[in-house]
Order: C-alpha cells, then structure tokens, then sequence
C-alpha cells in the first residue's frame, strides 16, 4: 500500500527545480516538444541506477566510502561543465530542423542520452534514494525490497510527468524567443552559465 504521505512529497521533491528540470526546460526551450519529451525519458531512465543501488545496499557504498562519492561527483561536475561548454559555444542546438528525419532521430537520441547522464553522474541522488525510501517501507510488508521498487517506480513515473509538464511549458512560450537570434543567443548563454554554476554547487557538495 502506497502512502498519501510518500505521494505528496514524491510530488514536492520532483516538483524542486534541479539540474534534470533545468536540462528539460532547456531541450524544449530551444528544440521543441519531441525534444523536451525525450529529455524528461532520459532524466527518468537516469533514476534506474539510483534507485537499484538502494534497494541492493550499494547506495551504503557511496555513502561510506569517500573515494567512491568523489569519484562519482567530479565525473558529474565535468559532465554539467561539458554540457555548459557546449551549450555556450556552439548554437548547432538551436538549428534543431523537426523536418530532417534521420538527423533529427539522431538528435533526439543524443538528448535522451545526455539527460540520463545528467542523473547517473549525480552522487546525491544514490544517497537521497537510500535515505528516501526506507522511510516509506512499511515494518510488516514481507518483501521490503519489492516495495522498495514500487516506491521507486512510482517516483520515476511522477518524474517522468513533472519534467514533462516543465519541457512543454517552455516549449509553449518557445514562439516568444525563437526568431530572434538575439534572444536565442542570451538564452542559451543563460542556460549555459546555469549547468556551470550547478556544476560549481556540485563540487563543494560533501557526503551528509
């Protein structure tokens, strides 16, 4: 049985803009629905590990092992600088073209890609699935492990919409920024300077 308590902070905790919410908002920004879509799948799928580490107890690992935690995180801050360097030097992004099948297949891919990185290469989720979910294990259920993959499924779905919903809000006002290469070009350095300065947060981050 799942709890109205875990649902409603599943819900405030999805709901908190992060660095997955923020690489959504941008995809669908500046590539449109199909790419926001594919984003908020690849920032879901990115979950998977996370949570299959907590319910096998490797989550423990990552918490008690120092090495393990910085490896994992300086991984994730090169990545969130990777994507800001990209994002800031290149405009290939914003010449997404919905009309070119194949290359577009492949773009779409790419995003999907990146955006599951984006949450494996984050050592905290690992940590906030091992002391998120125990919480809502009832002490009587007869399988604490299967309930814990249905607490996390269910997270993931919740995921999966709220990034969604956040994707094509911004795709919804993309008209307002679109044809103006101006506009284009500060937000992209706008978005460009966020993923470093999450980068940034992500490296002073040390093991709770």
């Amino acid at each position: 049985m799942v709890s109205l308590e875990f649902l409603i902070t599943c819900f405030v905790v999805v709901l908190i803009p992060g660095t997955g919410v923020l690489y959504t908002v941008a995809s669908g920004l500046m590539m449109g629905s199909r790419a926001s879509l594919m984003a908020a799948m690849g920032c879901t799928v990115g979950i998977v590990p996370a949570m299959l580490a907590s319910v096998m107890g490797l989550a423990i690992v990552m918490h008690t092992s120092a090495l393990a935690f910085q490896f994992v995180k300086y991984a994730g801050v090169a990545y969130l600088l990777f994507l800001a360097w990209q994002m800031w030097r290149s405009s290939s992004a914003l010449s997404f073209d919905e009309s070119q099948s194949e290359d577009n297949q492949k773009s779409l891919w790419r995003i999907a890609v990146r955006g599951c990185l984006v949450n494996i290469l984050n050592p905290k989720l690992t940590i906030f699935f091992l002391a998120f979910l125990p919480q809502f294990v009832p002490a009587s259920v007869a399988n604490p492990g299967l309930n814990m993959l249905l607490l996390g499924a269910i997270f993931m779905v919740m995921t999966f919409v709220v990034f969604l919903a956040y994707g094509l809000l911004a795709t919804s006002i993309r008209h307002l920024v679109i044809h103006s290469e101006k506009k284009m070009d500060w937000m992209q350095k706008i978005f460009a300077g966020s993923f470093a300065a999450l980068g940034l947060k992500l490296a002073l981050t040390e093991r709770q």
